[in-house]
């Protein structure tokens, strides 16, 4: 096939670009490389050049004439081009907001002109403040959620995602356009940078160094951390799953760990001798900053449609991350 990925000089996108290409796929790439990079994709860049597998574009979704022609050129679209990280988020929301809604908003109307099969990387984001307990231990696609005000800046992607799926399910409802929407939970990996607040490579390349370790918060808050090559492969088995289409699938890894301990973690696979020390989420973002406690997902569905289990613990996933900055 030939396969259009947005965002595909990105840390997801890149690896994505890597799976497809291995397995006989011609792939495009549109990147703006705001905050992708050649130096992720150049190993198919430098030996395919314009004539090979692999293209990429660096271009900006919003181009309508352009992604009308490459849409109309490709049979399945991976759309995972979008603004994010916090301190992105934060510091400049006027991007955060158009890159997502806009461009979203231009990948669907074009891929519904063609008919052609669109996966949406959405986020755990937009599960908002709410707390994984009672009822909620983990995180269901169909949990209710909860936003912070319109006031708080914090909460303008998880909202500009929700848009999104929103969007995306009234193309595929009134529209009959084949969309799958994947909430993808704290993905990491090789290729990506702390620059825009990702926690692990910030804490990992502080260790190494032996700079302190810096913990929002008091550190009791917890994510569940996915490997990016188990996400790619649950991304390209739902794009294959004709029973995904028209539905929002988790994908994530069960494993939960707190901040502090994930510190701790990090600091003892190095060897490092870096101290952690804690900030407030004033001192980080601004006044009135708020984040979830909790961030754990169900991926119950994601198991019966593609017979999904991680490949990756929580310490191979540490490793990996050490190994790409050693």
């Amino acid at each position: 096939m030939k396969i259009l990925i947005t965002g595909g000089a990105g840390f997801i996108g890149s690896h994505l670009v890597d799976r497809l290409i291995e397995t006989g796929h011609e792939v495009i790439a549109v990147d703006d490389l705001s905050t992708g990079s050649i130096k992720n994709i150049k190993q198919h860049h430098k030996k395919n050049g314009k004539n090979g597998k692999f293209r990429l574009i660096a271009d900006s979704i919003l181009n309508e004439p352009l992604m009308d022609d490459l849409v109309s050129q490709c049979d399945h679209i991976y759309h995972l081009a979008a603004a994010v990280g916090v301190k992105l988020i934060m510091n400049r929301p006027v991007e955060t907001l158009e890159t997502n809604v806009k461009g979203t908003e231009m990948v669907l109307a074009i891929a519904n002109k063609y008919k052609k099969k669109v996966l949406i990387a959405s986020t755990s984001e937009v599960y908002g403040k709410i707390l994984n307990n009672g009822n909620h231990r983990t995180l269901k696609e169909d949990t209710d959620r909860l936003m912070g005000p319109t006031t708080k800046r914090r909460w303008a992607y998880a909202c500009s995602k929700e848009f999104d799926e929103f969007l995306a399910l009234a193309y595929f409802e009134e529209k009959k356009l084949p969309v799958i929407i994947t909430r993808l939970f704290n993905t990491v990996g090789p290729r990506q940078t702390g620059q825009y607040g990702m926690v692990l490579p910030n804490f990992v390349q502080k260790a190494l160094i032996g700079k302190p370790i810096i913990i929002y918060g008091d550190g009791t808050q917890s994510r569940s951390f996915t490997h990016v090559l188990d996400v790619v492969d649950a991304l390209t088995k739902l794009m294959d799953e004709p029973k995904a289409v028209g539905q929002i699938v988790n994908v994530g890894n069960e494993e939960e760990i707190t901040i502090l301990e994930l510190a701790n973690m990090v600091k003892e696979m190095t060897g490092s001798s870096s101290d952690l020390e804690h900030l407030t989420y004033d001192r980080a973002y601004g006044p009135g900053f708020e984040d979830m406690q909790r961030r754990s997902p169900d991926i119950s569905k994601l198991k019966n449609l593609i017979q999904y289990e991680p490949r990756y613990d929580l310490k191979s996933i540490v490793q990996s991350v050490i190994n790409y900055y050693l």
